[in-house]
């Protein structure tokens, strides 16, 4: 068992806070990502798991063994960096088994466990060269197998991709995906990335300010964020958000996108008993656009970025409300041309002004 429990850790630097009482559970086995803003705490809190950073307070527990105080090499975790930290003058074998070597593992040991991760990893033909050598995927393969010969219980990884171009970024994260797979280890992996997050997590924690917002599937965050700032965070290119009027009527929720289409109507969520303003998101990949001559929103576009397979369009509404749509990438609309779009009201999520999640779309439930 390699589950990890974390239970009210806080983690401060002199008088500033930056972990406030994380509680989370990743199970044995599972891919779990940390995705948030730069300076919300998810490098901080992959280092207190390591013992690498001391929680102030708070309970950690790594296979159901109190590892709260216990140093870092007794934790059966290891941990690959975005640096790849190699001894430039050992060759590939010895710089995965130098941890081994150190600790004075038999020699067949050693060679068993190198001939496992080389192979996993594919870095067979690349045992006698120096990191010189090597490409940069090459190099971080080789920190990865630096931390799979050690045959922890956790692997940790810290935001290991992020110093590779992007076809190397998509390849390693494919092999770290294989190598999961493979080992049915826990494995805790921080990221800025959303894609990596929603391609290769079993859970996404996404953390803000030093709290957990959601823990969740990818689906689950996707579509059905539980406020604001996950909806926004979560999803490339970003959520549309549109300040609407609201108006209840019975049992509905009736909200005001544009006067030249007709008004959304909910089911009216739970505590709302009056009219007022809330917040319309709606992705860039659930908005339609419409052929000419079509009912619709009116948006003018600003931009038109033409990427191949896909066109993203930039737009602004009548009062200057700006919404951004995904097309298909054979799509002729131009700068300043005016647009109608249709918006499925299946895909439209409503927030309070505080940002809480009152409504969220139906596609999951559709899907399903």
């Amino acid at each position: 068992m390699a589950e990890v429990s974390l239970s009210r850790i806080t983690k401060n630097f002199g008088v500033v806070e930056i972990l406030k009482g994380i509680d989370l559970t990743v199970a044995d086995g599972e891919f779990c990502i940390f995705v948030g803003p730069s300076g919300c705490g998810k490098s901080t809190l992959l280092r207190v798991i390591a013992g690498l950073e001391e929680s102030t307070s708070g309970a950690l527990s790594i296979g159901g063994r109190d590892m709260t105080r216990t140093p870092p090499a007794n934790r059966g975790v290891a941990m690959v960096f975005q640096s790849y930290a190699l001894y430039p003058h050992m060759t590939v074998a010895e710089n995965i088994c130098f941890g081994m070597r150190m600790a004075k593992s038999p020699k067949a040991e050693i060679s068993r466990r190198l001939a496992r991760a080389s192979a996993m990893l594919q870095l067979e033909p690349y045992l006698d060269r120096k990191p010189s050598q090597l490409s940069g995927g090459q190099r971080q393969r080789v920190a990865i197998g630096r931390a799979v010969v050690r045959e922890p219980d956790v692997f940790l990884f810290d935001e290991p991709l992020s110093n590779l171009d992007a076809a190397l970024r998509v390849q390693t994260r494919i092999e770290i995906g294989k190598l999961h797979q493979d080992l049915k280890s826990t494995m805790i992996y921080v990221t800025h990335d959303q894609v990596e997050a929603m391609t290769m997590a079993d859970k996404i924690v996404v953390l803000n300010a030093g709290r957990i917002e959601q823990v969740g599937s990818p689906l689950d965050l996707y579509h059905r964020p539980r406020n604001m700032f996950v909806a926004g965070f979560i999803g490339s290119p970003k959520m549309n958000f549109l300040q609407v009027p609201g108006r209840v009527e019975g049992d509905r929720l009736e909200v005001h996108i544009d006067p030249a289409v007709a008004p959304l109507s909910f089911a009216r969520p739970a505590g709302i008993s009056g009219d007022g303003d809330f917040m319309l998101g709606i992705r860039p990949e659930h908005l339609v656009l419409g052929a000419t001559g079509d009912s619709g929103l009116p948006v003018t576009l600003r931009l038109a970025e033409r990427l191949g397979s896909e066109t993203m369009l930039y737009g602004t509404l009548a009062d200057g409300r700006e919404i951004n749509l995904r097309a298909d990438g054979l799509s002729t609309a131009r700068q300043g041309d005016l647009v109608k779009v249709q918006i499925p009201q299946a895909a439209c999520h409503v927030f309070d002004k505080a940002g809480n999640t009152l409504v969220n779309g139906d596609l999951l439930r559709m899907e399903a």
